[in-house]
């Protein structure tokens, strides 16, 4: 039996829709720090649906809650200071979490530029 297109989009759809659903949000937060690093540099490679990885900094001299955030290896800025406490106590835990950018905007409030979106790795 042949699918047709359209029910096959409608099944892939439906199975990404699906993978979506399963990721528990942690919180939506600007992107901190981002005029300090490499993101003015990289912003016009950024897209919305990026993933991003999450790196604690127990060690860093301004905040031992710390959390970095990479782009392609590459430090873009930092989960803000005022959200990161609850983030930095999973991640100390050894709970898997996962990051990706939700939205880009051109602005001058480096605040305003990227809105990231950082989940729990779903488990299987």
């Amino acid at each position: 039996m042949r699918l047709s297109p359209i029910i096959l989009l409608l099944a892939i759809t439906a199975s990404q829709a699906a993978e979506v659903e399963q990721r528990e949000i942690l919180q939506v937060s600007p992107l901190a720090g981002f005029q300090h690093h490499a993101g003015a540099a990289l912003f016009a490679l950024m897209n919305v649906g990026d993933r991003l990885t999450l790196r604690r900094e127990p060690g860093n001299p301004y905040d031992a809650k710390a959390v970095r955030v990479e782009w392609h290896g590459t430090q873009i800025g930092y989960a803000p200071r005022a959200d990161n406490v609850d983030l930095a106590r999973l991640m100390d835990r050894g709970t898997p979490v996962e990051a990706r950018i939700l939205h880009l905007q051109k602005s001058r409030d480096p605040w305003k530029r990227v809105l990231i979106e950082i989940y729990l790795v779903p488990t299987k």
